[in-house]
């Protein structure tokens, strides 16, 4: 199985570990691949400059190469998607991961139940 993290995991993964709910890491640890959008690392960029979130985006970006997750480009397939979404969820971002989980197709793991509407491709953690 593929899998593309949620920023929510990402960002726990790094400076939350507590946060991490042991199923997660069991995917992880199983997985052939493990992916980081680069939509992910913008978000804790925006969320850094506005001051919602204490995050490093340079070093999240040394850390996901030294974890060995493989970053996803955003490409003009995934923006199209989200354009054709229902909106079950308001964040922009979450709407961009799934479309990407989608094209792509890899499963999306996430601690946000709302995000299982959108596709059998979400897992739940």
């Amino acid at each position: 199985m593929r899998l593309l993290l949620d920023t929510q995991i990402v960002y726990w993964f790094f400076y939350e570990q507590q946060n991490v709910p042991q199923q997660a890491y069991d995917h992880m640890h199983n997985a052939d691949a493990v992916f980081v959008s680069a939509a992910s690392v913008w978000e804790i960029a925006i969320k850094v400059r506005i001051g919602k979130m204490k995050a490093d985006p340079e070093k999240v970006v040394q850390w996901m190469e030294a974890a060995g997750f493989q970053e996803l480009p955003v490409f003009s397939k995934h923006t199209v998607l989200v354009a054709g979404m229902p909106l079950y969820h308001g964040d922009p971002f979450d709407r961009l991961l799934i479309a990407q989980a989608m094209s792509e197709p890899l499963h999306l793991l996430t601690a946000d139940p709302q995000l299982k509407q959108y596709s059998a491709l979400v897992i739940e953690v």
